[in-house]
């Protein structure tokens, strides 16, 4: 029996104790707050539920008492005591509700500025290309030639701007799925780092949108943090669907690090936006490392939700 364990039943028994002899707001408060305590020190439900089965048992003179009356009192202490565990409940599940919208909306304004560096960028850079070839018809072969440069130049922003934006909210990632998607992506970051990077999982399975979004989101930051930390030679990505799970693991040969001390600071605001997304899923990331010896971070959704 741990210490904290310890003190619940003993605060448990004496604010029982007090209830069943004399019933009030007062004594109820005191087992809200019992309850609260048990909360913010990490116990659970069932440790509330053994320490109420372990002074009930104890009451003195309890089989002298009127049962109804007696019942009622374990009743109604026990329901104020597990009061704090239900509000928790509910406020993380807003909290849940909160995160999906936020994320969605987060989403539908990256598939906007996508739409806009695609649409707009490119119509712009339509102009630029006719403006140039028009300048080209008054000039002479070396001027030509410079102004072929130019177009060259064009030629590189137009590409780069195509795959920034189908990397921001790739259109395959709604027609074709999750893979694909990652695919792509992994190919423009594989070209831009220089950094040898394979995709595993299996083509033809579709998920709900929220989970296939969120699995590109966190395959897209999590190389991210291997190009900037890393220092890898290699990378791997593999989706995978276990029972009613899928499960999304990003592997690194590089430096590693101690995940205790290092994660939260080396990887940030990336490291946090990840837990936010599969927070509001229901699900959860795991990040095992060991310097020198590479790093996996593991997503793990439950598909049913």
């Amino acid at each position: 029996m741990t210490d904290k364990v310890r003190v619940l039943q003993e605060r448990y028994a004496r604010g029982l104790h007090e209830h069943v002899a004399t019933p009030s707001e007062l004594t109820l408060h005191r087992a809200y707050e019992v309850g609260r305590w048990a909360l913010v020190e990490g116990l659970g439900i069932l440790d509330v539920a053994a320490a109420h089965h372990r002074a009930a048992g104890a009451l003195p003179g309890a089989a002298a008492v009127d049962e109804g009356r007696i019942a009622g009192l374990l009743e109604s202490f026990l329901v104020e005591s597990l009061s704090p565990f239900e509000m928790a409940h509910r406020g993380a599940g807003e909290a849940n509700a909160a995160l999906r919208h936020l994320n969605a909306r987060l989403d539908e304004e990256a598939r906007r500025i996508a739409h806009a560096l695609h649409d707009e960028a490119g119509q712009l850079l339509a102009k630029v290309y006719l403006a140039v070839a028009e300048i080209g018809e008054d000039l002479g072969p070396v001027a030509r030639d410079r102004l072929r440069e130019i177009n060259a130049i064009l030629d590189k922003i137009d590409h780069q701007l195509r795959g920034l934006a189908h990397e921001l909210r790739p259109p395959m990632l709604d027609e074709l799925g999750v893979i694909p998607a990652i695919e792509f992506l992994v190919d423009g970051v594989s070209k831009r780092a220089g950094l040898p990077i394979n995709v595993a999982g299996t083509r033809g399975r579709r998920l709900p949108p929220p989970i296939e979004i969120a699995l590109y989101r966190i395959v897209q930051e999590a190389l991210n943090n291997v190009i900037k930390h890393a220092k890898a030679s290699r990378a791997h990505v593999e989706l995978a669907w276990r029972d009613s799970m899928v499960q999304c693991a990003v592997r690194d040969d590089g430096i590693g690090f101690e995940v205790a001390s290092t994660a939260r600071r080396a990887l940030g605001l990336g490291l946090i936006g990840m837990r936010e997304r599969l927070q509001a899923l229901g699900g959860e990331l795991v990040i095992r490392s060991v310097p020198g010896q590479g790093t996996v971070l593991t997503a793990t959704i439950p598909v049913e939700r």
